[in-house]
């Protein structure tokens, strides 16, 4: 299945674009998407392990199922004072 990720803050920076696309075999997990992110937008792989996933609006675990035509987005941590 055809996955569209959202990219914010620092991970749309690293991409330079506000999206990308990853191809992944259906049912695919959070941590499936981390993997293959990082396998095709080597620019992201840092960031990944630190950022949090959201399945259509709603931050999801590594173990939760991508449901087909799901809104994904990456939202990279923030720091501030």
């Amino acid at each position: 299945m055809k996955i569209a990720v959202k990219l914010f803050a620092a991970a749309k920076q690293r991409a330079g674009r506000d999206a990308v696309e990853v191809e992944l075999p259906s049912p695919a997990t959070v941590a499936a998407l981390r993997m293959a992110l990082a396998a095709q937008h080597p620019n992201l792989a840092s960031l990944l392990p630190h950022a949090r996933l959201a399945i259509n609006s709603d931050y999801a675990a590594d173990h939760a199922v991508i449901p087909a035509a799901a809104e994904i987005a990456i939202i990279p941590p923030v720091s501030g004072g």
